[in-house]
């Protein structure tokens, strides 16, 4: 067992949903100033980059929901360990925890590369 502050782990879960909800917000607003543009008159270059900028949304948007739905799960089981343990983290929810917080971080990056992205795209039309 470790000795960890189960709390402040859980807190961490609630801030990682939380802002992977604010991202999904933002992208289905983004994906519906792509559609707005689309239906714009735009060279076969920009209909190229309206058609990968979809796709990234749309890929996203799963990834977003996957991690969520694996973020809810560990964090039901460490809430269950906390009653289970006498308070303390099984070692493989800690390490499963560190891990997740690299998806999280590592989706976060992707999500601001996407949106420099579209922004360097609406620019251009």
């Amino acid at each position: 067992m470790v000795q960890v502050d189960i709390s402040q782990l859980s807190g961490t879960c609630n801030v990682w949903r939380e802002k992977l909800r604010l991202y999904r917000e933002k992208l289905n607003n983004d994906e519906a100033k792509l559609r707005e543009v689309a239906g714009k008159s735009l060279s076969k270059e920009q209909l190229k980059d309206v058609e990968h900028l979809h796709n990234q949304f749309h890929i996203q948007l799963i990834n977003i929901h996957d991690l969520k739905q694996a973020i809810k799960a560990h964090d039901r089981k460490m809430n269950f360990e906390k009653v289970a343990f006498n308070g303390n983290v099984n070692e493989d929810s800690y390490t499963r925890h560190e891990s997740l917080q690299e998806e999280y971080q590592s989706l976060e990056q992707t999500l601001n590369d996407l949106q420099i992205e579209f922004k360097e795209f609406l620019k251009g039309i």
